[in-house]
């Protein structure tokens, strides 16, 4: 009886430990500023212990694998925009002369700095007419997490 009994805590005891290294090891939990990601190149950590998770325990590797997915988590942040920053939140103000700006002009000034081919003919695209920087509504723009 005492053997079971040192046999059951002992399994129970690790799987506790494993399952908390899967909670601690998906993407979402790690690196939840990548939230958001559409695509890119993945992590191979990330995809390692999600990997590990799917050996241990089926079911919860392979949801942790579709939250990483589903989030964008699991890739790596892209690569430094031509601003040279890696800041996903940063904003730069280009002052033009309004006389200029049509929808070509600031597709043109969209490509440039951020290096996406922009088009401005889209049902979804919202526009917003700003009085100066100050008025930007970040939480529209970045969502509100």
């Amino acid at each position: 009886m005492e053997l079971i009994k040192r046999y059951l805590q002992r399994t129970l005891t690790l799987v506790v430990i494993f399952l908390a290294l899967k909670i601690a090891a998906c993407g979402t939990l790690l690196y939840p500023e990548r939230h958001g990601q559409a695509s890119g190149r993945i992590d191979p950590a990330i995809a390692i212990l999600n990997g590990v998770g799917i050996i241990l325990f089926v079911i919860p590797g392979l949801v942790a694998f579709a939250v990483d997915f589903a989030t964008g988590a699991i890739y790596l942040p892209s690569s430094k925009n031509k601003q040279g920053s890696s800041e996903k939140n940063q904003m730069l103000v280009v002052r033009v002369n309004p006389d200029e700006l049509t929808n070509q002009r600031i597709e043109a000034i969209l490509n440039k700095y951020t290096g996406h081919t922009v088009r401005l003919d889209q049902e979804k695209l919202r526009v917003y007419q700003l009085n100066g920087p100050e008025s930007i509504p970040v939480d529209r723009i970045y969502g509100a997490y």
